[in-house]
């Protein structure tokens, strides 16, 4: 298993295991940085949904600043394995674990976030599945955290404030419009 480090906050500088699951991209330290810059380094208060979980990292990073929960949702049984020694490991209380999918998920429901993050698996139309849905979770002037393998100039209405490239990887940041 390979390890990811978190960034900030409280368990700065923590590491967490990677389950060796194929396709799983842990998003990278700067990325991560820059887009805890734009959202602000303390997340008192907020709820925070890392939708396809995979290693984590988003969630445990958005815990570790002060999120009053997190909920973090993963299909694979071995990625889902990782994320609980890891909570474990942590003792966050704060942050739920759901195996399960993330479609289903959303529209079964009925909780509402401040920020999602959205770093779904490439090719294989995730985005397109899950736009339809993300009305229904998201605050009115929430945050949509998307890595993508291409430029968006946004989601569901949401019009992206801040991009940002690292190699392969095209990061947005999505702000909704207060009611």
């Amino acid at each position: 298993m390979s390890r990811v480090r978190i960034v900030g906050g409280q368990w700065r500088s923590r590491l967490i295991e990677v389950a060796p699951v194929r396709g799983l991209r842990p998003t990278p330290d700067r990325v991560r940085e820059t887009l805890f810059n734009w959202l602000g380094q303390k997340l008192d208060g907020l709820d925070c949904l890392d939708l396809f979980a995979g290693s984590g990292i988003l969630g445990f990073e958005a815990a570790s600043r002060g999120a009053r929960g997190v909920t973090l949702v993963e299909r694979d049984p071995r990625a889902f394995a990782a994320l609980q020694q890891a909570q474990k490991t942590l003792l966050a209380a704060q942050v739920e674990l759901l195996r399960g999918d993330a479609v289903k998920f959303l529209q079964s429901t009925s909780r509402r976030f401040d920020v999602v993050f959205l770093d779904p698996p490439y090719h294989q139309g995730w985005l397109e599945r899950i736009e339809p849905l993300l009305d229904r979770v998201l605050q009115p002037d929430g945050w949509l955290y998307v890595e993508a393998e291409a430029p968006l100039a946004g989601l569901a209405g949401w019009p992206t404030v801040k991009q940002g490239r690292a190699g392969q990887v095209h990061f947005h940041l999505m702000r909704g419009h207060p009611v």
